[in-house]
């Protein structure tokens, strides 16, 4: 699997979760599906400042980076590695683009969420599909201010054995992915902003110039 497959992957699995609307008395009784659906189910925009920490099997953290994050339904997406290793992953639902300024580089091409594993199945509200590929369980009981829910892939060939996502009250805190090989990465969400107006224009990106153009096709 590439590098720019690989950050795909973590980029769509990160499309696929937002922060969540409030509590009422009828959503905290529903299942844990319905749960997880109503928490993630009023996104519209979102903008947080993220902590991805990747914790080795020992538990040693392997790296730590700080990254800006900008998300806008149904396919807007903006990553932006500002620490320690400078890179933009941007997306505005037809065309990926990845900037690696160090490289003096950007691979440009076409999006396709259906390649990628979580995809963009609960940025989109498709938690029905969700549940096709994973079961999904409440860790807490519903009356409790953190709530978490696990998922389990259904399937052997899964990359994770267990993805954690976790609220406080009604918003998103963190997210674990839990590796078959032992590793995880932890995002940890700060300073979130939910459903402010976001410009489409953030999520297209312009070359700089001088700079090497990679063009592939995504479909091969």
């Amino acid at each position: 699997m590439n590098k720019l497959l690989k950050q795909t992957i973590v980029l769509s699995t990160l499309l696929s979760v937002s922060a969540g609307t409030s509590f009422s008395q009828s959503a905290i009784s529903e299942n844990p599906l319905s749960r997880l659906d109503i928490l993630l189910g009023t996104i519209e925009t979102l903008a947080a400042d993220v902590v991805q920490l990747i914790i080795e099997s020992d538990g040693g953290v392997l790296e730590e980076s700080d990254i800006e994050m900008l998300l806008k339904k149904p396919d807007g997406f903006y990553w932006e590695t500002l620490t320690p290793f400078p890179e933009l992953i941007v997306t505005d639902g037809s065309t990926l683009w990845n900037y690696q300024p160090d490289l003096e580089q950007v691979v440009i091409e076409a999006w396709d969420s259906s390649r990628s594993e979580l995809a963009a199945q609960l940025l989109s509200g498709n938690i029905e599909s969700l549940d096709g590929e994973y079961t999904i369980e409440s860790v807490t009981s519903s009356e409790s201010e953190h709530q978490e829910f696990e998922l389990i892939p259904r399937a052997a060939d899964n990359v994770y054995q267990l993805i954690s996502i976790n609220f406080m009250r009604d918003e998103l805190e963190s997210i674990y992915l839990n590796s078959k090989n032992g590793q995880q990465t932890v995002w940890r969400f700060e300073n979130v902003i939910r459903n402010s107006p976001i410009d489409d224009a953030q999520f297209q990106f312009v070359p700089p110039e001088n700079i090497e153009i990679i063009e592939n096709d995504y479909a091969q």
